[in-house]
């Protein structure tokens, strides 16, 4: 509702959601994204995944299991398209974590079309139900760091080819205020409307919406960029 009342009330031209639990985002929301998304709705979906494990799920006491996960992905990519960029938090070493149920976690993210990870170790926090647990089933600090050096390296496979798949397309982006170190290249930095980053060819003020071709990848995985008509 809150949605709607902004876009029928304001002439904002893009409006990009924070991160939403999973079963948060209704049959109503989802409406929304088909009917505004890559207009006024940013076609990007950030959704807690937590673990690809149910029992880890349950632990923690999640609000669903890792199918409704996949149901709501589904729904969205229906929803958006193949534009649309998905974003996940992973959490390694949760208490009791065993490798069967951390390999739920790597086959999960591997099967989805997820476009960046966000990676969090465990942390015990004193008084809570995990810290509890923790004192019972700890699971070591070196495996922690082994499982989460993995999610890094599949992360950065994710994020690759999902960003590859855009090159020589072109996307509706915002110029940002760029580094000194980018602008002393000669190029912009930018976001694109499904969150993507660019370095654009060129300099240009911030906060300018334009639009831009993908051209390829750097080193670091970033998309680069030139207007339509360079």
């Amino acid at each position: 509702g809150l949605v709607r009342e902004i876009f029928a009330g304001t002439g904002l031209a893009r409006l990009r959601l924070s991160s939403i639990e999973p079963m948060d985002w209704d049959e109503e929301l989802i409406g929304l994204m088909a009917e505004f998304g890559g207009t006024r709705l940013a076609r990007h979906a950030h959704l807690p995944l937590q673990s690809g494990s149910d029992a880890v799920l349950r632990r923690m006491h999640r609000r669903y299991r890792p199918w409704h996960y996949v149901e709501k992905v589904e729904a969205l990519l229906r929803a958006a398209g193949p534009e649309l960029t998905l974003g996940a938090d992973v959490m390694v070493g949760f208490p009791g974590e065993t490798d069967a149920e951390f390999a739920e976690t790597m086959n999960l993210v591997r099967a989805l079309p997820i476009g960046y990870l966000h990676l969090f170790p465990f942390s015990p926090r004193p008084g809570t139900r995990g810290w509890a647990l923790h004192a019972m089933q700890p699971v070591r600090a070196a495996v922690v760091e082994e499982r989460m050096a993995a999610l890094r390296t599949l992360a950065v496979q994710k994020s690759e080819t999902h960003r590859k798949w855009f090159v020589g397309r072109e996307l509706e982006a915002i110029t940002l205020h760029t580094p000194p170190e980018m602008e002393a290249r000669g190029w912009t930095a930018a976001l694109t409307e499904n969150f993507l980053p660019v370095e654009l060819e060129g300099r240009r003020e911030a906060n300018r919406l334009v639009r831009v071709r993908a051209s390829g990848l750097t080193a670091e995985g970033t998309l680069k960029a030139l207007l339509p008509d360079a």
